[in-house]
């Protein structure tokens, strides 16, 4: 027998082998199978990871709206005044809650105030203030003082379901956009921005003649 005869043989002895042999069918199974796992469950992670975020930003937007209808600084003798540095504050928490999400670089906050304007008759944007650098993001209902003057302006939110305020209060509006950032997979997933409004009214009178200083003003420009 030639040595090319006993390697032949050899090789079909080893092949019958691994045939008949179960762990190896096992390791093949798995061999196959194990990428495909991989693939599922982080996919299955990066949309409870999407998911998650949406609800954190959600619940971000209304406790932004909340505790802006909640500040005012001032003495029982005159109306409490709401001041830029208080707009400062309530954007330094949201920033804060939102934790790794990195709200200054990766989102925009809109808050506006939404009033009755000087005819009683129309809705006006009386002052908005804007936080985080997400570019050529504007207000999707309007920009400050929009229907100071008219009666065209219905309020704020989608066509048909609009919020308005009611005469001598005011309607805090929160609009946040975010561009989510992906864990693994990014180029499959695309570009996904986050959009999330909320609003609360005003939970006692204030000065609604616009915000006062001390403070930098936060401006959407």
């Amino acid at each position: 027998m030639t040595a090319l005869s006993r390697l032949h043989r050899r090789m079909r002895i080893a092949v019958l082998r691994l045939a008949r042999s179960v762990r190896a069918a096992v390791m093949l199974e798995m061999a196959f199978a194990i990428p495909f796992l991989v693939l599922v469950g982080f996919g299955g992670l990066e949309v409870a990871n999407l998911t998650l975020t949406h609800t954190r930003i959600s619940q971000l937007a209304l406790n932004t709206a909340d505790n802006a209808a909640r500040i005012a600084a001032g003495s029982n003798l005159t109306l409490p005044e709401i001041r830029e540095v208080d707009i400062n504050e309530i954007f330094a928490g949201a920033q804060l809650q939102a934790g790794g999400l990195d709200l200054r670089s990766h989102g925009r906050i809109i808050l506006s105030s939404l009033e009755r304007n000087t005819s009683g008759g129309g809705q006006t944007i009386k002052w908005q203030r804007c936080f985080g650098d997400m570019p050529n993001i504007v207000s999707a209902y309007g920009v400050e003082g929009i229907g100071m003057n008219d009666n065209n302006f219905r309020g704020m939110g989608p066509v048909g379901r609009e919020v308005t305020a009611a005469s001598g209060t005011a309607v805090m509006f929160v609009e946040i956009t975010y561009e989510y950032q992906p864990l693994l997979y990014g180029k499959l997933l695309g570009q996904k921005i986050i959009r999330t409004t909320a609003a609360f009214n005003i939970r006692e009178a204030r000065d609604l003649s616009g915000l006062k200083a001390p403070g930098t003003p936060a401006t959407c420009t």
